[in-house]
């Protein structure tokens, strides 16, 4: 419990106090934002402001996880740091597209298939380490079943192994890509992301705590075991969901509207990554879908735009896609936008959570 605490309590002071620092540097280096000629008007008073401000977050989280684990002298398992390989990998991948862009001020980066291709690249290396390194009682991060509220019956493995393991790596790739698509065109009004994610990665602090008390090997009373969690390092993912959060409430409060810092390709892409690594190794996978539901309507609202595009010749459901930019030109304020936004993903987090936990008191 005191590494939780400390993880979060020193990377927000990691961001909050450093992130002025940070943007200083990166308008020396030239790493301004470029805003799209088709995007809101409104928003073109924010080309320049500094971004790429997930480097921050990424070493925040780091410097403070291990510090923690160090000064508190508590072993480090292997999920955690695939947690942290997960983010640190993705950040790289949205870190180049950020680069493209600066250097050649425009809106575009990477080509979507060669950011996908990173994305993949990252998530399937981990997917062939996360079936690695079982604990003395046999428990891998993750598992080849997929996950709701924990494992299901719907094993991969029944499959044979090739097959089996080939398929697990494409689910855990899809999931990935899916998760850090979601919150990288959610990242499009100041603190929007940021605000929504921590409130997505703080819900995998509560599930990782009471998994931890619930575990099977360890937590649980006698009576409970039956019901408990098959997880491997439920209390070690609770920590380094808090030291995520944590650089994440510090670099909001530069982050909010008007906005010094963006999170940019590199943070936006490290934090679904993160996500997305919290709800494999955690036994969550489909509970993704409420915890981050505000990513998958944002995702989802770019997807029906562009289908019925294609469909109908030219016309759209939304004046503009990701579905902010659409409530934008009705006339909302870009304020009141990010809100309200927060209070739907807010409600969606507390469905997921009251669902995880509804789940232990009926089963």
């Amino acid at each position: 419990m005191r590494a939780l605490l400390m993880a979060g309590a020193m990377s927000l002071v990691f961001t909050l106090s450093l992130t002025p620092l940070f943007i200083r540097l990166f308008h020396k280096l030239g790493w301004g934002q470029f805003i799209r000629d088709d995007g809101p008007k409104s928003h073109h008073a924010k080309r320049g402001t500094a971004t790429m401000g997930g480097i921050v977050i990424i070493l925040g989280t780091l410097v403070s996880y291990f510090l923690a684990m160090w000064l508190t002298g508590t072993p480090i398992p292997a999920s955690p740091l695939l947690v942290l390989f997960m983010m640190v990998g993705l950040g790289l991948v949205g870190f180049l597209d950020d680069f493209i862009k600066t250097r050649n001020q425009r809106s575009l980066g990477l080509g979507g298939w060669q950011k996908i291709s990173g994305q993949v690249l990252v998530a399937g290396i981990f997917a062939v380490l996360a079936l690695q390194f079982p604990n003395k009682n046999g428990l891998t991060p993750a598992s080849t079943k997929i996950s709701l509220l924990r494992d299901l019956p719907l094993d991969f493995m029944k499959l044979g192994t090739i097959v089996g393991i080939a398929l697990f790596i494409l689910w855990i790739c899809f999931l990935v890509a899916a998760t850090s698509n979601g919150v990288n065109v959610t990242d499009g009004l100041d603190g929007l992301a940021t605000g929504s994610s921590i409130l997505a990665i703080g819900a995998y602090i509560v599930i990782g705590f009471w998994q931890s008390n619930q575990a099977r090997y360890g937590g649980a009373d006698i009576g409970d075991i039956y019901r408990s969690y098959n997880v491997r390092d439920p209390l070690d993912l609770a920590i380094v969901a808090a030291a995520i959060v944590g650089g994440l409430i510090g670099f909001l409060w530069w982050n909010t509207s008007p906005a010094k810092i963006f999170l940019g390709d590199t943070g936006s892409l490290a934090i679904g990554g993160a996500l997305a690594a919290l709800a494999i190794l955690s036994r969550t996978e489909l509970l993704l879908v409420l915890l981050g539901g505000l990513f998958v309507i944002e995702a989802g609202s770019v997807i029906v735009q562009r289908a019925y595009f294609k469909v109908t010749r030219g016309k759209r459901i939304f004046l503009m896609s990701p579905i902010h930019h659409h409530f934008e030109l009705k006339g909302w304020a870009e304020v009141t936008v990010v809100v309200r936004f927060w209070i739907v993903g807010g409600l969606l987090v507390a469905a997921g959570v009251g669902s995880f936990y509804l789940e232990w008191l009926t089963s």
